[in-house]
């Protein structure tokens, strides 16, 4: 036995049965599951055991996030420094020199060092204060129903930041966060049992709350406090794709700079090549669905094909092409992180294509011709979660039917 195992197990008398603290038990076995492996393992034949539990899945998906989180430091410093000093970083061009820096060609890496730093001003302190109010609901539901507390706040708790704008003031964080937590998942049983996504309901409960802080055109950069501004006016690519008067392929946007993430936006939404990156590492793993994610890349690409083709005159929303939405807004890190999510997704395996071909082809529609929301994906997501029972209701009915059929009509499924 280690000296951390002995440590443990003294310190985990008080709180065993008929002990002083054991109410406060789940208290002292999150810290001593966090810290070692269970030792209560089971053994008996007739058991499915599995090397993934909960625990290992969660710090999967949080290994996933890494690429995000670090684009929602860096990016976020770098549109904070824009702000501050156009004439620093006059243009994206600054970024690729950054990189060949970062590389070792020959120059320095403060600036990305800076860029770095910079944007962990902003995320750390939201990620600190999301874990520890939703930590402490999650230990206060743990304690009162006498129960474990399990892992799946980790991967909750580092979402709801990384879809947040950078100046979200932190009570109005703390509160989505509570709202999430508690009535999104706890009073439905906890983790397992909630139909929606926790982190989405807590986003959703601030946007409808307070819209001005979640919303519009100076909520989406930071600058220091020494600017004496709070931010600086400038739409994310979205809003100002919205203001299009003439042809799309007029703008003159860069789709490359959305894809690697150098756009202003949600912490962690802007690069669609992190949450690329993400992707994959989740269905390497098998923690996400392959199905889903094709199933709203093929959604995506279904609908604006085919408002591409009926045109319009008055909406140049009709001529966006299928992978400037997939790089646009939080499309592709709601793809990998919230629509695989398989507590609020279908089970049935060709469920999961159709809600997730649902999913891409409704934030299309909903972008396209609702002027007042150019976003869609977070509200498109919690609607199908809603619907993802119906789904599976009606893949199981016609499994039973088969079944009967197959029977002869006798016997159950």
């Amino acid at each position: 036995m280690s000296a951390l195992e002995r440590l443990l197990e003294m310190a985990g008398r008080p709180f065993g049965p008929g002990k002083p603290l054991h109410r406060f038990h789940a208290l002292f076995e999150a810290a001593d599951t966090f810290a070692l492996t269970p030792p209560s393992v089971t053994k008996g034949s007739t058991h499915v055991r599995d090397a993934l539990d909960l625990k290992r899945m969660m710090m999967l998906v949080v290994i996933a996030l890494m690429p995000c989180i670090f684009m929602a430091m860096y990016n976020t410093g770098l549109q904070a420094n824009l702000g501050i000093d156009p004439a620093k970083i006059a243009s994206l061009e600054g970024w690729r020199h950054d990189v060949m820096r970062f590389a070792g060609m020959g120059y320095s890496p403060e600036s990305v060092v800076a860029c770095i730093f910079h944007g962990s001003l902003y995320f750390l302190p939201l990620y600190i204060l999301t874990m520890a109010v939703g930590g402490t609901w999650e230990v206060l539901f743990a304690i009162v129903r006498r129960h474990e507390v399990n892992e799946g706040f980790f991967v909750t708790g580092m979402l709801f930041p990384l879809i947040c704008p950078p100046t979200l003031p932190l009570w109005e964080a703390a509160l989505g966060i509570s709202f999430g937590v508690v009535v999104a998942k706890e009073v439905f049983g906890g983790t397992g049992m909630n139909f929606v996504n926790p982190a989405l309901a807590a986003r959703a409960f601030v946007f409808f709350a307070y819209p001005g802080d979640i919303s519009g055109d100076q909520v989406w950069a930071a600058v220091a406090p020494a600017a004496a501004i709070d931010g600086y006016s400038g739409a994310t690519l979205l809003g100002q794709m919205r203001q299009m008067t003439t042809p799309f392929d007029e703008q003159g946007l860069s789709w490359w700079n959305a894809f690697i993430g150098l756009e202003k936006g949600s912490l962690g939404e802007t690069s669609a090549l992190a949450c690329l990156l993400g992707a994959i590492f989740l269905v390497v793993t098998r923690v996400g669905s392959w199905r889903t994610m094709v199933g709203c890349v093929a959604g995506t690409a279904a609908m604006a094909i085919l408002l591409n083709a009926i045109g319009s005159a008055t909406n140049p929303w009709f001529a966006v092409p299928f992978w400037w939405h997939m790089v646009l807004g939080g499309w592709a890190f709601g793809v990998a992180f919230m629509a695989t999510d398989p507590v609020t997704s279908p089970f049935a395996e060709t469920g999961k294509l159709i809600y997730g071909f649902l999913i891409g082809a409704l934030v299309v529609l909903i972008r396209v011709v609702n002027p007042a929301y150019p976003e869609a994906m977070m509200l498109v997501i919690l609607f199908m979660n809603v619907m993802a029972p119906l789904i599976d209701y009606f893949f199981v009915k016609a499994n039973i039917d088969r079944r009967k059929r197959r029977g002869g009509g006798h016997g159950e499924a």
